[in-house]
């Protein structure tokens, strides 16, 4: 990998990082364990900060090094995080996305427009650092040991060590080059317990006119009492356990303990190692080393087995190493498992899906050739593969489907500031964040669910005094549904607040002249009037809302990717808006319909059955088991020339919870349909979303649903039954 590629990784990893980190901070009232939420933060600053000193980002890391420093003292308890403090560090995350988008733009040095912001931030983090004053490490002695009587300093530490953890600790040389503090890692271990005696090896000091100042020589030998386990004292000095050589020896007392652990583990199949984690007598980390060890022996040299090597390594006593191997004679290597994965440029993916969409229509003529001149070996050929292009196809489109739960949590931070600005308290709730759909959608559906998202908290949430007074809690909600219907991906973005007023929308429609004050709409097309261009109830304009703008380019961007949008309300409880979307927009199953010369394609999710039927001239519906079907005659539809046959074929739509026929010619069967865009000049014609090509190289056109469904709006598309 070239520098090039590295700063790139180097890029998305961080960006990954401070979303982590944002997600986190937003996140650490409601964590169940927070000293983990505050160690997966500061763990992603030293990420960050560790990451940059590599590619000489100076003022990348000397900011971040202050954050570190802050959440190091977060973390050891010497200063409490709270809200002012969480707004400041989503600040300063903020702070950090603008130096990674300046390294996009090219930009390696500190910029002088941002500068002050980034002194006043720092000049922040300090005061939060002085507010309280640093703990200081336990009382404890501490034995300076001399090269001549380092050997009573260690006896006296075996003697003190007999019924305390003894701790080994040796600092890698660029621990203090990383920005780590050694007595930051004894004062967080402190918290676990009580530091009984610690002796300083400088065994590894070069003489005076040889010492770098950056770099560390010094050891520890440690006496530790404490109740905490092996993995809990291991944990203390995660930051620095690749730099470092850190043994963990257990009290004498405890030997016994883990013995009788082992001998009382249930009776099945288990490795050395497992049963050895298991009773707690040694870490996972531990482990790993020793199976690496083991696992890199010289070919000459006798081979060791897995409990030589822990004994042999301070990490476990030989006693518990042979209660283990009692307890499960068959030892056996422990492969670890690796997940592995790599970052592929999504253009790389658009070009394979489009290759993808061009063998399936050559596959399809291929097909249609075979059909044609009844050649048994050609049809038996292009029988098989059309089902390896269908397995390639839905290997490549599973490439693109990625989680919506990315999206969804932007909003976190969303609710967070936006809340904090209109002086509302205001609750993010997320379900369904594991459904998945194309990365293009995923793309281009996060700014109008952005607006939703800041509307419903400018419009829908009352004032606290208001909620209270109406007998709501005073803290609103806001929640984000996703989940999978009928081949589309369903998305709800919901309030708790004062709901939709129905005369108010539909006055205000009228005053516009957006609707025939005789007509008479339904609940649901008066509060769709919302979507409507220039409309808007808003009392007052605010940074947020009440200028007209941003509903109609909601619902126009939702139906660019071939979606829809609907909104359902129930006044003084609450909003829904509910938005509707294809799961790809590259490659679908489709249904091949003609009417006269013309084909189209219908989405084969949306389609419920297809039905002969004879049908009266002019009518537009019909009675379908019961149930009142309205008919889109797709004839008069699009004004094609010819007589409809007196028998025609319905194909039965369900989109949402309604259902519509759709009045045919021919049914001519499935087929995978590759979605190619209609030109510009096109873009106002309705109730078409795309083209395809067909095996024999005519266009067919792909018909838009959700807009044939409005349509039939005014003839009242039967509801399905709940």
């Amino acid at each position: 990998m070239n520098l090039d590629e590295a700063l790139q990784t180097f890029i998305a990893e961080s960006r990954e990082l401070l979303e982590e980190m944002e997600n986190a901070l937003l996140n650490v009232d409601l964590a169940g364990d927070q000293d983990e939420a505050i160690n997966a933060i500061f763990r992603a600053a030293h990420t960050i900060k560790g990451s940059a000193g590599l590619f000489s980002l100076d003022h990348m890391v000397g900011f971040t090094h202050v954050v570190e420093s802050l959440l190091d003292k977060v973390r050891d308890g010497s200063v409490k995080l709270n809200d002012e403090m969480v707004v400041l560090l989503l600040s300063c995350c903020d702070y950090l996305t603008g130096m990674v988008n300046g390294l996009v733009a090219g930009q390696h040095e500190q910029d002088p427009d941002t500068a002050p912001e980034g002194e006043m931030l720092k000049q922040q983090l300090q005061r939060h650092m002085d507010g309280e004053g640093a703990a200081a490490i336990p009382s404890m002695p501490v034995l300076h040991a001399e090269p001549d009587v380092e050997r009573i300093d260690k006896e006296r530490l075996e003697q003190l060590s007999s019924d305390y953890w003894h701790i080994s600790l040796r600092f890698g040389r660029i621990v203090l080059q990383n920005g780590m503090d050694p007595i930051a890692f004894l004062r967080y271990l402190s918290k676990l317990g009580r530091i009984v005696g610690i002796a300083t090896i400088p065994d590894a000091l070069p003489p005076a006119e040889d010492m770098d100042a950056e770099l560390c020589y010094l050891g520890f030998e440690i006496a530790f009492d404490s109740t905490a386990d092996r993995d809990a004292i291991a944990g203390v000095f995660e930051f620095v356990q690749e730099d470092c050589e850190i043994r963990i020896i257990p009290p004498h007392s405890k030997v016994s303990e883990y013995v009788n652990l082992i001998r009382a583990l249930p009776e099945q199949a288990a490795r050395l190692g497992e049963i050895l984690i298991r009773c707690g007598s040694v870490t996972q980390q531990e482990l790993d080393g020793a199976l690496h060890q083991q696992s890199h022996q010289d070919e000459d040299a006798p081979a060791q087995q897995l409990g030589s090597i822990l004994v042999g390594a301070g990490n476990v006593p030989p006693v518990v190493v042979e209660a283990a191997l009692a307890k499960q004679k068959q030892v056996s290597e422990q492969k670890a498992q690796e997940s592995r994965s790599i970052r592929v440029d999504s253009d790389k993916l658009d070009k394979l899906i489009d290759l993808v969409g061009e063998l399936i229509i050559a596959g399809a003529r291929a097909s249609m050739i075979g059909q044609h001149i009844q050649n048994t070996e050609l049809l038996e050929c292009t029988s098989t593969l059309t089902g390896l292009v269908e397995d390639v196809r839905d290997a490549a489109l599973e490439l693109r489907m990625v989680k919506i739960g990315a999206t969804f949590n932007r909003f976190q931070r969303v609710v967070h500031d936006v809340a904090r600005e209109l002086g509302k308290d205001i609750g993010l709730i997320v379900d369904g964040e594991d459904s998945e759909l194309d990365k293009t959608v995923v793309e281009k559906i996060g700014d109008p669910l952005m607006h939703l998202v800041r509307n419903a908290m400018d419009h829908g949430i009352e004032p606290a005094e208001v909620r209270i007074a109406a007998g709501k809690s005073a803290k609103g909600m806001i929640k984000l549904n996703a989940f999978h219907e009928s081949g589309s991906i369903v998305i709800e973005v919901s309030d708790d607040g004062g709901g939709l007023r129905k005369e108010k929308i539909l006055a205000k429609a009228i005053e516009r002249g957006l609707v025939d004050p005789e007509r008479k709409l339904t609940d649901s097309e008066i509060y769709n009037l919302i979507f409507e261009a220039g409309f808007s109830t808003a009392e007052k304009i605010t940074n947020l809302s009440g200028r007209g703008v941003g509903m109609d380019v909601v619902k126009r961007n939702i139906q660019a990717l071939r979606g829809s949008v609907d909104v359902g309300s129930r006044e003084g409880q609450g909003t829904t808006v509910t938005v509707r979307l294809p799961l790809t927009l590259a490659i679908i199953d489709g249904f091949l319909v003609q009417v006269g010369s013309s084909v189209f394609v219908v989405p084969l999710d949306m389609i419920e059955e297809c039905i002969e039927y004879a049908t009266e001239p002019g009518q537009d519906y019909t009675n379908l088991r019961g149930q009142v079907l309205p008919l889109v005659r797709l004839r008069e539809l699009f004004r094609i020339d010819g007589v409809a046959t007196r028998r025609e074929s319905i194909v039965v739509l369900k989109f949402g919870t309604h259902r519509a026929g759709l009045v045919v010619d021919t049914l001519l069967g499935e087929f995978q349909t590759v979605i190619k865009p209609l030109s510009p000049m096109f873009s106002e014609v309705k109730c078409i979303s795309g083209s395809t090509i067909l095996g024999s190289g005519e266009v067919a056109l792909i018909l838009d649903v959700a807009a044939l469904m409005n349509t039939v709006g005014g003839k009242g598309a039967v509801a399905l039954a709940a």
